[in-house]
């Protein structure tokens, strides 16, 4: 799902857009203007719904340092997207 973001470096300067490739409540492979590195602590803005969460970067694609895999520090639905009820299960058959 593609989602515009802004990250903000938390502990280094960095400021640069992007948009989300894959996300869930616990973070979320993105494509950034900028490569990122792993370890690296940001603040993610997400445009549409104007939410802010913290996060770190957890991977990096070696062969496009621009995409990668953010960790979020607190699981959380800040992208915007619906979610599934809590008591809704998947069926055996």
């Amino acid at each position: 799902m593609k989602i515009q973001i802004a990250a903000h470096g938390v502990t280094e300067p960095l400021t640069c857009e992007g948009e989300t490739i894959v996300v869930n409540l616990h973070g979320a492979l993105i494509s950034s203007a900028l490569p990122l590195r792993v370890g690296m602590k940001i603040d993610i803005h997400v445009i549409l719904t104007d939410k802010h969460a913290l996060a770190q970067v957890v991977y990096t694609d070696p062969d496009r340092p621009r995409f990668c895999g953010i960790g979020l520090e607190n699981p959380q639905n800040i992208w915007g997207i619906p979610l599934p009820p809590q008591d809704w299960k998947e069926s055996d058959s």
